[in-house]
């Protein structure tokens, strides 16, 4: 049987023209048109006026961490349920982390940010930032946070590396706060084989992101420098990629959000098994789908489930580990997090890419209904 992956790139054609122009015109790198365009139509997909493409989404964010003004010492409050590249770029500019814990919507929990920024006012120390991140293509609770870190004075940054096409309230994920973060790594919803980009309403945030991620090279004929920059552009060639990705973006959402239906249809009856909730607040892209697998009702645990798809060639893995729970991190405050232990216990993210068929799916689903079977047989 081939190998089903967990979110393997996704490309259609669209890519092809735009790519063999790049080619054709020999303006592959660096920067160029496409990456002029590949902003634009960013902007106008997500609801901003200005975007930075980037190699990476960690480029993105570490930018937004410089141009904020983090320096050793400084706390920011990061969501702990997440991928170690929303924390790092804290750490990068000698940042503190302080990690939240989610709610049941598996979002950054309000509340606990809400407690935090009042006792951190009431002692003088602000938050330099807060890096809020919308997991697995669903938004946070943007109406809250926006209210909070308004009213405390502390910068918010979306971390929409997932959540590409999905909404909050009406608008597009990448659209709140002082700055967004987008990825385009090779498992996203979009993909450029690498890359990221950093979206914004504060045209002079993106200027400066613009100038110290090509090296922060002074206006000068000669090379001169004046900060210290960073090599973070990205080509013209990826950027050709993008468009084309970026074109069939909606119906990409559609065919995860699909995914997910059909897995819920076929699994959401069985004892034991969970799944990722929608908030009311949005709509979520789906990028993966991820059940929860209570051992004490289904008779196995989450990982007796994976590695018996993986026996299948079936790639799944377990929902990401929370940051407060990292070794690398053991040294940072957490506030809560008792929830987002729990779901890394039990969760599990199966296949979900936009190009995933209905027999694939079926071979999974398979494999689920026949470990919960052979358990309570």
């Amino acid at each position: 049987m081939n190998r089903l992956y967990l979110s393997p790139p996704h490309l259609t054609g669209h890519e092809k023209p735009l790519f063999d122009d790049a080619i054709a015109s020999n303006w592959v790198a660096p920067l160029g048109p496409h990456v002029d365009e590949f902003e634009l139509e960013m902007c106008r997909t997500v609801g901003v006026a200005h975007a930075a493409a980037l190699s990476s989404g960690t480029a993105a964010l570490h930018l937004a961490m410089r141009l904020l003004g983090v320096v050793p010492g400084d706390d920011v409050l990061c969501s702990s349920f997440t991928f170690s590249a929303s924390a790092n770029p804290i750490v990068y500019e000698g940042g503190a982390p302080v990690f939240v814990d989610c709610d049941t919507s598996w979002m950054i929990d309000p509340n606990l940010v809400e407690d935090e920024l009042r006792r951190a006012a009431a002692a003088g120390r602000r938050p330099k930032a807060l890096v809020a991140v919308d997991l697995y293509g669903q938004t946070c609770d943007y109406a809250a946070l926006e209210g909070l870190c308004e009213k405390y004075g502390v910068p918010l940054v979306e971390d929409a590396a997932e959540a590409l096409g999905a909404t909050c309230r009406g608008r597009g994920a990448g659209s709140f706060g002082k700055a967004g973060i987008l990825s385009f790594n090779g498992n996203k919803i979009i993909t450029t084989s690498g890359g990221g980009m950093l979206v914004s309403n504060d045209g002079e945030l993106i200027r400066k992101a613009r100038f110290l991620a090509t090296q922060a090279r002074d206006a000068a004929p000669h090379y001169q420098h004046s900060q210290i920059g960073f090599n973070y552009r990205m080509s013209n060639i990826l950027a050709a990629i993008g468009r084309g990705q970026l074109a069939t973006l909606a119906e990409r959402v559609a065919a995860r959000r699909a995914n997910f239906e059909g897995y819920r249809e076929a699994l959401g009856g069985l004892p034991g098994i969970g799944f990722m909730p929608e908030a009311p607040w949005g709509v979520a892209n789906r990028w993966l789908t991820c059940i929860t697998v209570d051992p004490a009702a289904f008779g196995a645990t989450r990982e007796d489930v994976r590695l018996a798809l993986e026996a299948e060639n079936i790639e799944a893995r377990p929902v990401w580990k929370p940051m407060h729970m990292q070794p690398v991190f053991a040294g940072c405050r957490a506030l809560g997090g008792r929830v987002c232990e729990e779901i890394f216990e039990k969760g599990l993210c199966l296949p979900s890419g936009s190009s995933l068929t209905g027999d694939d799916r079926g071979r999974v689903i398979d494999v689920v209904r026949r470990v919960g079977a052979e358990v309570r047989a």
